[in-house]
């Protein structure tokens, strides 16, 4: 039954790319703060490889302070076409200032103006003030390249468990573990 899981894991995400509606790369990402307190929302997948699953976000944010200190992760990709779900566990680490400038390059214009407009997860007095913001960096940037703000970047979770679950008839589901052993992995089935 061995497999590697990141190719399982490729052809599992081709897939859900070819049925998901909105947004297959959509994946749960939950940190937890010093205090042990959970914390959980949605952002997007933009890398994978054997090194792990990377996405980007503002350095200020709540997820970022969270990743930066509690340094561990856990995914969930959820693709209801498919009754699939993958959960991943793992360290995380920051992608190279080179990995975040190629991704942030790739962004359409107005989300480049819009991460040095943000001060994600801050308190915001109005829709107006950031609309202003917004308009300010149009302003400011006008006529040239937006470069990446420095306060922007990626973080890779580098997988030590990755489950696979698949629904079958009467709740009988699948569930095949993959958890890092050295530089491979072990396999088994969980219960469902």
């Amino acid at each position: 039954m061995s497999e590697d899981p990141f190719k399982l894991f490729a052809a599992w995400f081709t897939e859900a790319r070819a049925s998901e509606p909105n947004d297959s790369n959509a994946m749960a990402l939950a940190t937890a703060g010093a205090d042990g307190q959970p914390s959980v929302r949605m952002v997007l997948l933009k890398g994978h490889d054997a090194r792990g699953f990377v996405f980007y976000t503002n350095l200020h944010s709540r997820k970022a302070r969270e990743l930066i200190d509690g340094r561990k992760a856990a995914l969930l990709f959820h693709w209801k076409s498919l009754r699939r779900q993958i959960r991943i566990e793992g360290p995380v680490t920051g992608v190279s200032s080179d990995e975040a400038d190629a991704y942030f390059a790739t962004r359409g214009r107005d989300s480049q103006l819009g991460a040095w407009a943000s001060d994600q997860s801050q308190p915001l007095p109005s829709r107006a003030v950031f609309e202003d913001r917004f308009a300010a960096m149009q302003a400011r940037f006008d006529g040239e390249d937006v470069p990446r703000p420095p306060h922007w970047s990626g973080f890779r979770v580098n997988p030590e468990r990755i489950e696979f679950w698949q629904d079958r008839a009467h709740r009988l589901h699948e569930r095949r573990l993959f958890t890092r052993a050295g530089d491979g992995w072990t396999e088994g089935l969980l219960y469902p």
